[in-house]
């Protein structure tokens, strides 16, 4: 069981250690799209930098929470790490959700603009078969 645990823990830090990776990595290759990007003005560079920054730290979060989750599950599943995770989650969901409503001027939720929240049935959905 101790084995199994130091496994967990160790493959938890590496989900976590990708997560941090990631986001460094899109920092960078979002830095270098700006500094090389061609855009008709300084502010529409600026928004997309902004955008790919924020798209690499939400994708980098989501591998630190998976790596919070093992390593809290299988590790040390006591109340007290739960209810640390539970929180630490928690902060993480919120940033996520500012930082989607920060790059796509929505919240996750809404569909895209001019796009309805559900499609109304074609006639070829409604054909029996």
């Amino acid at each position: 069981m101790d084995a199994f645990r130091e496994f967990m823990g160790a493959v938890g830090l590496l989900i976590e250690a990708f997560g941090v990776l990631l986001i460094l990595i899109g920092m960078l290759i979002a830095t270098a799209r700006f500094l090389f990007r061609r855009q008709a003005t300084h502010a529409e560079s600026y928004q997309c930098y902004r955008q790919d920054v924020g798209r690499s730290i939400l994708l980098g979060l989501e591998f630190l929470i998976a790596g919070d989750i093992i390593h809290t599950v299988a590790v040390r599943p006591t109340l007290e790490s739960v209810a640390v995770l539970g929180f630490i989650v928690l902060i993480r969901v919120l940033l996520g959700i500012a930082l989607h409503l920060e790059i796509e001027g929505r919240w996750p939720w809404q569909p895209p603009h001019g796009e309805p929240l559900l499609t109304p049935p074609t006639a070829e959905d409604t054909r029996k078969p």
